[in-house]
């Protein structure tokens, strides 16, 4: 047996361990979101709270995940990942048997909280742990599998945490967490520990302004649909000169972006610690991939947020529906992460990247001009599973080549980059996507009231046009039923409504596709290098060490075998996840 196959061999033994400790880890991450989702039902029956405040708590999560990921690489970094990893993971056990046990919503919201927190020193260390433990095309592999158990966690959690809802209570979900974390706690213990870098100096001036306008922008995008664009609705906590406060809350957080990227500058060039290293984003190849991770994690977040809206609005599906519904969707992300890796030995990441907008455009093509006032369409499905084949291919790929290009030193700032990029991504994706499917409904509904005879002046001044959103078909019957409306103008309301909503998910639907058609610009400046190419200077502008070099010698000795790792510049590194 020759010493290359051996040397395959050991790897392969050696990255099983590390992999299934990743991966559970990321599920125990992912479904303690999707539980608390699922599970909104019982929650607000047995703690006597408003829906509202459920969306709260998965909010603070989040908002505390985004706002510390970049300390928590650091804190990683600093006290050496496998420790601080284990202590995240049994504070975050903690958090989820404090959700199990809440007897009042502020208990909920704390623990949750919490659990956002302690993610933030968990997604960078599942970075690093990749990074040490995997080379070549099993690093490939790996970061598909950390990718796949998002998507995966969400299915789990559909059938799991809405079986264990609907029987024997939503609590259990936690509690399975809570077993979830303490697996992943004794297997941790037999990975190899990552050496603690104890020169590292942590830029807490950076991490504040980091984390101050990482929350003003994830606020300001929240509010947008409910506090008002540009004006205040009544539901704004507050207003300046009746100017609602999340457009001012986005510009303060944009302000606050551009002065924590001064500052990263100013204390790169005087030689001192940084919070995040800007070596990450160096080239224009690795800008380009953030571009592209952004345009994905939009348009992927904002299709997440209209195909529910679909189902259980134009339909008037439960919430139970609805997760069935889309496991197509969510099984052909899952698919498309694990097998993208197979690609990588053709193809370089510029084509994939640009192969995979144009899947995602399709998809989306496919889902407006198909759907109706039914689900059950064969073209609605293969529209589904076209999304997230695009989808779930692109994540994977952009995760790998902008770890890949950097040094592995900065694994876990580039895990703690993919998880503020994703949280960012996603909160504007959600909030933009609602804003225009609301304004085009709004528009269509006018314009229809206006041109539609039925519709008297006199039931038009009963109803309240200012506030038009989306709503089923029983709850505009009971508004109606408020008024002195005839059943001839609740027939014309009623259709009149189903029309405006599908068009307005058709065009959003049809928005989003023109965004990914765009990114193929960013995606044609990614990396095009293939198996093999393997320079000795990466590309963020550091020398490759002597154990990089070697393992690049061995790349072509795999490639002349017909075992093609991933084509990356370092072979060393790996793309991180977070609990979404």
């Amino acid at each position: 047996m020759s010493a290359a196959t051996d040397h395959t061999e050991t790897l392969v033994k050696a990255s099983w361990l590390p992999l299934i400790v990743v991966v559970l880890t990321q599920i125990q991450a992912s479904f303690a979101v999707n539980a608390l989702t699922v599970s909104m039902q019982g929650i607000t029956t047995e703690l006597n709270t408003p829906a509202t405040s459920v969306g709260t708590a998965i909010t603070a999560g989040t908002f505390a995940m985004a706002a510390f990921i970049l300390l928590g690489a650091k804190v990683g970094a600093k006290f050496g990942s496998r420790r601080v990893f284990q202590i995240a993971v049994v504070i975050h056990g903690a958090a989820m048997a404090a959700v199990a046990l809440s007897a009042t919503p502020a208990m909920l919201f704390i623990a949750q909280a919490a659990s956002g927190a302690v993610i933030a020193l968990i997604a960078p260390a599942l970075v690093v742990f990749i990074a040490a433990n995997f080379h070549g095309q099993q690093q490939a592999k790996a970061i598909g599998y950390l990718a796949a158990a998002i998507p995966g966690a969400g299915v789990l959690a559909l059938l799991i945490a809405g079986t264990f809802a609907s029987t024997i209570g939503w609590r259990y979900s936690f509690a399975l967490i809570v077993v979830l974390a303490v697996i992943n706690l004794l297997l941790s213990f037999r990975l190899k520990p990552v050496a603690p870098q104890k020169d590292v100096k942590i830029d807490w001036t950076g991490a504040l302004i980091a984390a101050a306008s990482v929350i003003l922008l994830s606020f300001g995008f929240s509010g947008l649909n409910s506090w008002g664009v540009v004006l205040a609705t009544e539901d704004a906590p507050f207003t300046i000169l009746g100017i609602s406060p999340a457009p001012i809350l986005i510009v303060l957080g944009i302000i606050g972006g551009q002065v924590f990227f001064t500052w990263l500058r100013r204390r790169k060039a005087q030689g001192n610690p940084q919070i995040f290293d800007l070596d990450v984003l160096r080239t224009s190849s690795e800008k380009a991939t953030t571009i592209c991770m952004a345009a994905m994690l939009f348009v992927g977040t904002a299709a997440n947020f209209l195909i529910p809206l679909y189902i259980q609005i134009v339909q008037g599906r439960s919430s139970f529906q609805t997760s069935i519904a889309v496991i197509p969707y969510t099984l052909s992300i899952f698919v498309a992460s694990t097998i993208v890796a197979t690609l990588y030995k053709r193809f370089p990441p510029r084509q994939i990247a640009r192969v995979g907008f144009v899947v995602v455009a399709l998809g989306l093509i496919l889902l407006a001009f198909t759907i109706r006032n039914e689900w059950e369409q064969v073209f609605v499905i293969l529209g589904l599973i076209t999304l997230g084949l695009g989808q779930g291919a692109i994540v994977a790929l952009v995760f790998n080549t902008l770890l890949s290009a950097a040094p592995k030193t900065l694994a876990g700032d580039v895990g703690a980059w993919r998880g503020l990029v994703h949280n960012i991504s996603g909160s504007v994706g959600i909030a933009l996507a609602s804003v225009f499917a609301v304004g085009v409904l709004s528009a269509m509904v006018l314009s229809g009231v206006a041109g539609n005879a039925t519709l008297t002046d006199d039931l038009k001044g009963q109803v309240d046009l200012n506030s038009i959103n989306f709503v089923t078909n029983d709850h505009l019957e009971d508004v109606l039923s408020t008024t002195n409306a005839t059943p001839e103008q609740v027939d014309a309301a009623v259709a009149l409504n189903e029309e405006a909503r599908l068009r307005a998910l058709k065009i959003s639907l049809l928005a989003l596709a023109s965004i990914a058609v765009l990114a193929i610009i960013p995606a044609g400046r990614m990396p095009n290098y293939r198996p093999g190419d393997l320079p000795a200077e990466l590309s963020s502008g550091h020398p490759a060490s002597e154990e990089e070099l070697e393992e690049a010698d061995h790349v072509d000795d795999l490639d002349a075998t017909g075992h093609h790792p991933f084509p990356t510049p370092s072979g060393n590194h790996a793309a991180g996840n977070h609990a979404a």
